[in-house]
């Protein structure tokens, strides 16, 4: 299995630094909530200085959003959308361990990070222009169909995993209580992008392995090498 940004995006986006985790033996059954109050700890201390709008992280989405002709203050970066709701309610609602857990350190870092079940995904995984044909599937199950050229990740059977780049995941390949197998992409688009990238993949995969049976393989992507191949599993229907 593969994933990898197309060339379109790597010249479109040439300050585009990215990070990927493959990583097998997930359960739903590990207790991350200690390293999720360390990590939630230090967004609350960055949230005191400034808003989540002021980060340099979120403000360079912001103009990546814009670039793709999207109102950032419309269609917001996962990770803006997170701090926003933190910044509100002081906490995140609990969904899956790791889930929880990628939630917390994307809050420290302002880093919007991915989580795909691989068993989910048909073939390879692409970030791409859409063609228009793809099919999206929300977290309420209703249908939808990306539009001609946004940005989505899409598999070999024209399914997109998410929608307008880093703005929505689907729920074709959501982490689920079954999910054993996943995919983690972290992206960011600000100055210090590779530092802060190569830091947080570190960083997730070091809790990976605090907290499950795993031993990650990670992959730094740049337009000099925007592949990250990796052992997965055939998709199947959810």
């Amino acid at each position: 299995m593969r994933f990898s940004h197309s060339d379109a995006i790597w010249q479109a986006f040439p300050e585009l630094r990215a990070g990927a985790l493959h990583a097998e033996g997930i359960h739903a059954d590990a207790d991350v909530e200690a390293v999720i109050a360390d990590f939630n700890a230090i967004a609350e201390a960055r949230l005191t200085q400034a808003q989540e709008g002021e980060f340099p992280e979120i403000q360079a989405w912001r103009r990546g959003f814009s670039r793709m002709g999207l109102k950032p203050t419309q269609y917001r970066c996962a990770s803006e959308a997170l701090l926003r709701r933190f910044r509100q309610e002081h906490a995140l609602p609990r969904l899956h361990p790791l889930i929880d857990l990628c939630n917390a350190i994307s809050l420290a870092f302002a880093i919007p990070i991915a989580v795909f079940d691989t068993e989910k995904i048909a073939g390879d995984l692409e970030v791409r222009r859409a063609k228009g044909d793809e099919i999206y599937l929300t977290f309420g199950g209703d249908v939808e169909h990306a539009e001609m050229n946004e940005v989505i990740f899409a598999d070999d059977e024209h399914r997109a995993h998410a929608r307008r780049w880093t703005n929505r995941q689907s729920g074709f390949s959501a982490v689920r209580e079954t999910t054993r197998s996943v995919l983690i992409v972290a992206e960011a688009l600000h100055a210090s992008a590779g530092d802060d990238i190569a830091r947080l993949v570190e960083t997730v995969a070091d809790a990976l392995a605090r907290h499950w049976p795993a031993a990650p393989k990670t992959a730094m992507l740049s337009l000099a090498s925007p592949r990250f191949e990796f052992r997965g599993f055939e998709a199947h229907d959810a």
